[in-house]
């Protein structure tokens, strides 16, 4: 339901009686179903304004003292997507148990079969159908399929390389096995070209099942195939991103997210949080005399560490392996005050904690990235003792959908901060 609809609320499902002239035909045939989308049914203007609108009425709620108005960045609304995670599931009702791919059905946890993903970059749905038409021609693939419950593809942004991470539900076939997958990733670069590396492991949380299954899983280690992961073009610059590693999903923007977080961005000393393989950090090095990257995963972290010491002479930044908090608390108690701090967190945002020793801290600069709107608003509530907000951005990252990516910069009230 858009705007100044008219509506029958009480048909099911619902009927619209007077629709918005921004309503548009949705362009994906999954859509309604798939829980991946909620906006293609608006023509993409009326999308972008609604976020801002919604924006605007979330900082409201939460009391954020004269927000700025709100600017909104955007790019291509379609084929955007440079990483999707997509379950496989053998057809129940099949005589051959064909393998299939999909999402989950919106609300639900029930599988949804797809033919298409509109805001997928095509390379993906190529590969992800390649697979199933490999477990079609082939047994062995096709038992060896038949132990994945989803697989992760992510692509460069030119959609010239690919990398694959497959998520077993139990390791049995791989272990009984074990050249099956290294057939199928040979097998599957003979139809796609572009895939660069594979890897397998079990689906996160698995062990934690039975005692007995526990036991069998922790005798396989997982599998790995060709490169480990790729190299992403962004700007000037090339990011090494393993198998696994978090990078932006936008394939269009992320030029302009890392220009509206580091533009005349300069002094001698910068944090980047949440840094994940440096994204942010790279731009800042160019024009801080010290940037300290500070990354808690382990496999984005091992990224960002190698990234640091891959120039000639001193390295190019410093790489910290830590959780932001511990970083802050530390920093706090060695009295370390940086001229700028770019945080870029989770959907659960940097947390109340954080926040407050953040104000304490009392950079000059914040520069705050968010993918969530609430969590924003809430953290923005408790260093705006402290700081006073001078621009937001909102930058479409994720079009046809409800998810929002956020840029704001802020700067410290002279003697603001939080005792």
């Amino acid at each position: 339901m858009l705007p100044g609809e008219i509506v029958d609320a009480t048909a099911e499902p619902l009927v619209i009686l007077a629709p918005s002239p921004n309503r548009v035909t949705p362009r994906c045939v999954h859509f309604g179903e798939c829980g991946g989308c909620q906006y293609q049914h608006a023509d993409y203007p009326t999308q972008i304004e609604l976020k801002r609108q919604i924006l605007r009425e979330i900082l409201a709620l939460n009391r954020i003292p004269d927000p700025p108005e709100i600017q909104l960045h955007h790019a291509a609304e379609w084929e955007y997507r440079n990483r999707i995670r997509l379950r496989i599931h053998t057809a129940p009702d099949s005589s051959s148990g064909a393998i299939q791919i999909g999402y989950s059905r919106r609300a639900s946890n029930d599988f949804l079969p797809i033919g298409m993903c509109p805001i997928a970059a095509p390379l993906l749905l190529r590969a992800a159908s390649a697979l199933a038409q490999l477990a079609a021609a082939d047994p062995a693939m096709h038992r060896w399929l038949r132990s994945v419950a989803e697989a992760e593809l992510f692509c460069s942004a030119d959609e010239t390389r690919l990398q694959i991470l497959f998520f077993l539900n139990d390791a049995d076939t791989a272990r009984r096995e074990p050249a099956a997958f290294a057939q199928l990733c040979d097998r599957l670069r003979a139809l796609v070209p572009q895939l660069a590396g594979a890897g397998a492991q079990l689906l996160p949380g698995l062990n934690r099942g039975s005692r007995g299954k526990a036991r069998r899983n922790a005798r396989w280690d997982g599998a790995a195939w060709a490169s480990d992961g790729l190299a992403y073009s962004a700007g000037e610059r090339i990011y090494w991103v393993s198998r696994g590693a978090f990078f932006q999903v936008n394939r269009f923007l992320v030029d302009r997210l890392v220009a509206l977080v580091t533009a005349s961005q300069s002094g001698d000393l910068a944090w980047d949080l949440f840094a994940g393989v440096g994204l942010f950090t790279r731009a800042l090095a160019d024009s801080f005399t010290h940037v300290v990257a500070v990354e808690a995963g382990d496999v984005a972290a091992a990224d960002l560490a190698a990234a640091a010491r891959g120039g000639k002479g001193r390295p190019a930044f410093e790489a910290v392996h830590s959780p932001a908090l511990d970083f802050l608390r530390a920093r706090e108690l060695q009295r370390e005050r940086p001229n700028l701090i770019v945080l870029d967190p989770p959907r659960a945002g940097l947390g109340p904690d954080a926040a407050e020793v953040l104000a304490r801290i009392a950079a000059p600069r914040l520069v705050y990235v968010s993918c969530d709107p609430v969590t924003l608003a809430r953290d923005l509530a408790i260093v705006t003792h402290a700081y006073r907000i001078v621009s937001i951005d909102l930058i479409d990252l994720f079009p046809q959908t409800f998810h929002m990516e956020t840029v704001v910069h802020l700067h410290k009230w002279p003697g603001g901060e939080i005792v």
